[in-house]
């Protein structure tokens, strides 16, 4: 077993161009002052860190890793959920996608593409130089249009979608093994990996590459109605890394999953603040600390109804009352006998 590491937060839903939210130093010490351990930095935002100077220079990542360690804070992870969303992008998603590359490569999907792979692999030297084990990401999608089969799908669709993800993530993911980074994909509605078949599929067509790995969001699962406790029991050896957010399904006799359309207060499943939603938090971090998963609780806040600045305040007393200290002892250990000689262990038997 393992004690989880928190509290922590992702700042991306956070950055704002107001104070503090606009600055490194601002941010670390708003963290640091609500309670948290941890951050988790979003690579897409500049303010925060310069993936090309992070991928060339080891003083610069040693003077960021210093500034945050100044605030009583670690990086938990670098976030490239854009940038890998951007992996694989299907035409019919190009102009809502295009606003996540730099303003060069839009409208041009072949060199967005390619600027993609070759940020994500700065981006796994970048966490080496920063001495973390962990990445947090998207995978993209090239099949997400054809989830639901109407008109069916052709016969080989989906394998030959899954070939082309993995064609285009394997060379990223011998960059991350060459620097000792495991590759967290967050299970996320939108991405072609949003489930446990989908994570064995993309898994299989890498040949169960072993930078392959989870980031847990059991918000993404409720919205499925997928059992997410169940979930790491089949999945755990892979969680590492794990995003504590809130969600809930309300389903009536108008609208279900798929959500009619409505914005995210208006949908039967929405997300939400934690401890406000449906999710079952206790038995998740227990779960997670008996199986041995070594990561960082990092909230991350999304909520149709209650503040960020709220979430935020609450999110770290939340964390810190759900981290189990995982025990050394057996707790009848006062009643062992002690004598484990196989002739003794015979004797009890009668044998």
């Amino acid at each position: 077993m393992k004690t989880i590491k928190g509290p922590a937060i992702f700042l991306a839903q956070f950055v704002d161009n107001k104070a503090p939210f606009n600055s490194l130093d601002g941010m670390c010490k708003w963290a640091s002052n609500l309670g948290y351990k941890g951050i988790q930095i979003p690579t897409w935002e500049n303010f925060l860190i310069d993936i090309d100077k992070a991928a060339e220079s080891q003083t610069y990542c040693d003077e960021l890793k210093g500034k945050v360690n100044s605030y009583g804070l670690e990086i938990t992870e670098l976030a490239s959920h854009l940038q890998g969303q951007l992996v694989a992008v299907h035409s019919s998603y190009d102009l809502l996608f295009d606003g996540f590359a730099p303003e060069q490569y839009r409208n041009n999907p072949k060199a967005r593409t390619k600027w993609a792979i070759e940020t994500m692999k700065k981006i796994a030297i970048a966490s080496k130089r920063l001495g973390l084990k962990t990445h947090a990401t998207f995978s993209g999608a090239l099949l997400w249009h054809t989830w639901h089969p109407w008109p069916q799908n052709p016969a080989g669709l989906v394998d030959l979608g899954f070939k082309e993800l993995a064609k285009r993530w394997k060379p990223i993911l011998d960059v991350y093994d060459e620097n000792g980074v495991d590759v967290c994909y967050e299970i996320h509605p939108g991405e072609d990996l949003h489930d446990g078949v989908t994570f064995e599929r993309f898994l299989k067509a890498t040949g169960n590459h072993k930078r392959v790995n989870i980031l847990y969001d059991p918000s993404h699962f409720v919205l499925q109605q997928l059992d997410y406790i169940t979930y790491i029991d089949h999945y755990h050896e892979f969680i590492k890394a794990f995003h504590v957010k809130d969600s809930e399904f309300n389903p009536n006799g108008k609208k279900g999953v798929f959500g009619g359309y409505g914005d995210w207060i208006d949908r039967a499943g929405r997300y939400r603040s934690p401890g406000d939603g449906q999710i079952d938090f206790k038995t998740i971090f227990s779960k997670l600390t008996q199986y041995g998963c070594d990561v960082w609780a990092v909230i991350e806040w999304e909520c149709c109804i209650k503040s960020p600045e709220q979430g935020a305040r609450e999110g770290a007393p939340f964390i810190k009352k759900h981290i189990i200290e995982a025990t050394e002892k057996t707790f009848d250990d006062f009643a062992g006998v002690g004598d484990t000689d196989q002739e003794y262990l015979r004797k009890i038997l009668n044998l």
